[in-house]
């Protein structure tokens, strides 16, 4: 009977995420021309941990908002994924791997 209710957890848990973040609101954003774009998100992104852990004292968001779209996505994600090593982490392990 345990194993059954494990196997509902991860599916009721997501059902639940994706129910809580529908009700999640961002106001349209007051464009002045002059909203961060890749250089900006690749920064962002650099210092998003930082950011995330100075935010938990302060009033520090991590995200800019608004900012010029997928070209500012792209940089955030970029130098967020410099924190784990990028590319070159996944490359050196899966190499060891097939040895």
């Amino acid at each position: 009977m345990a194993k059954v209710a494990a196997n509902w957890t991860i599916p009721l848990g997501l059902a639940f995420v994706l129910v809580l973040s529908a009700c999640a609101y961002q106001p349209p954003p007051a464009t002045s021309g002059d909203e961060p774009g890749l250089l900006m998100g690749l920064v962002h992104g650099l210092v998003a941990p930082l950011a995330l852990i100075v935010g938990i004292f302060t009033h520090v968001r991590v995200y800019a908002f608004p900012n010029s779209g997928w070209w500012y996505d792209l940089g955030f994600l970029i130098g967020l994924s410099a924190w784990g090593g990028g590319t070159r982490y996944v490359y050196v392990n899966r190499r060891y791997w097939i040895r």
